[in-house]
């Protein structure tokens, strides 16, 4: 439990001092996601990784597979969220979203913060939104293939990012690994830039990183 909460006071101190970049939605959609903070659970276990020294928290995140079956981004990794619903706030929408997908439902008093605004090549404005979950959570996928509770740590591998050459020489693609397999943008930027501001409390920015052409559709 102290563990957690050292966890939770360092997320939320460095969302405090950390400048957000907001963009225009013009015509792209606006979507929110939830970078949400869980207890690691019966998680994924992540063996033989290296991570700073510095670092002493525990914790995980939850991300989700798509159903192979959708048109759009089938099998692949994500954070809990989508399209606002008229009237709604970012905030409400992670919350929504997260709530739908896996089956974790919080009031807004859990939100710690906002990351950049990432856009993306499919047309999207994706607002991240970090959620306090909380622990002893039971998860489960209701609009998604799978839940997992990846532990914090796995994002502080001294192997990412991966950074592959993209179509613009300025724009590499960024992926970050997780196991034996990796995640690719943007929720990798997202999970990047959560690693950069929230644990290790630099103000990296990743919005000049690219997606892979698969994440173009």
């Amino acid at each position: 439990m102290q563990r957690d909460t050292q966890l939770k006071k360092t997320v939320a101190d460095a969302l405090a001092a950390f400048e957000v970049r907001s963009v225009s939605v013009e015509d792209h959609h606006h979507a929110a996601v939830a970078v949400a903070i869980v207890d690691e659970g019966h998680g994924a276990a992540v063996r033989g990784i290296d991570v700073p020294e510095t670092w002493s928290g525990s914790g995980a995140l939850l991300l989700t597979r798509r159903s192979s079956q959708l048109s759009k981004h089938p099998g692949q990794w994500a954070l809990p969220g989508g399209r606002l619903d008229e009237g709604e706030t970012v905030e409400e929408t992670a919350l929504r979203e997260m709530a739908e997908e896996v089956g974790v439902d919080v009031s807004q008093d859990r939100v710690l913060g906002r990351l950049d605004d990432f856009i993306t090549r499919s047309g999207f404005v994706i607002t991240p939104i970090v959620v306090w979950a909380g622990v002893a959570l039971d998860v489960a996928p209701q609009e998604v293939a799978s839940v997992h509770r990846i532990p914090v740590t796995e994002f502080l591998r001294t192997d990412a990012p991966i950074l592959d050459p993209g179509v613009e020489p300025e724009r590499p693609v960024l992926r970050m690994p997780i196991g034996d397999d990796s995640i690719a943008a943007p929720t990798a930027a997202i999970l990047y830039q959560f690693r950069e501001v929230c644990l290790l409390g630099r103000s990296t920015r990743v919005a000049h990183y690219d997606q892979p052409k698969f994440a173009w559709r």
